[in-house]
């Protein structure tokens, strides 16, 4: 009975090394799969972190460029608001001589061209004023 005693233990000792072998191969596996899957991680990570230097650069440029387009616009209001007013003093300055020429109009009546109709000075008196009108009106539509 000794003897079936301990070839009964040595069986089970060979059973119990056979399932930890079998066990060892199957967790081997298991860590080969995770370095596989630490590489492709890697690589994932890796071309993230490309991607986000590029993103960087990219919208580095952009703010460039729209600084640069700010100030390009800036200056253009500046030099567009100069011509404005210019216009309207331009304007103003006609307006000035319109008047003063209605005023020698008005002044020659009397005396009035043979040559030139009853009321002609009239007529041109009023497309003038018509003409500094429209000036006017062109002008404040684009101050508006």
């Amino acid at each position: 009975m000794s003897f079936n005693l301990g070839y009964l233990v040595e069986i089970m000792v060979s059973i119990l090394l056979l399932l930890t072998i079998l066990y060892c191969v199957r967790l081997n596996k298991q860590l080969r799969l995770l370095k596989a899957d630490e590489q492709t991680l890697r690589a994932t990570i890796s071309e993230l972190i490309t991607a986000t230097e590029i993103a960087e650069r990219a919208i580095a440029g952009l703010k460039l460029t729209v600084r640069e387009c700010d100030q390009n616009l800036g200056e253009r209001l500046r030099t567009a608001e100069r011509f404005s007013a210019d216009i309207a003093k331009q304007i103003a300055n006609g307006e000035e001589i319109l008047a003063r020429v209605s005023k020698i109009v008005s002044a020659s009546r009397p005396a009035e061209a043979p040559g030139v109709p009853a009321g002609g000075t009239n007529a041109m008196l009023a497309a003038a004023q018509a003409f500094a009108e429209r000036a006017r009106m062109r002008v404040n539509g684009r101050a508006a």
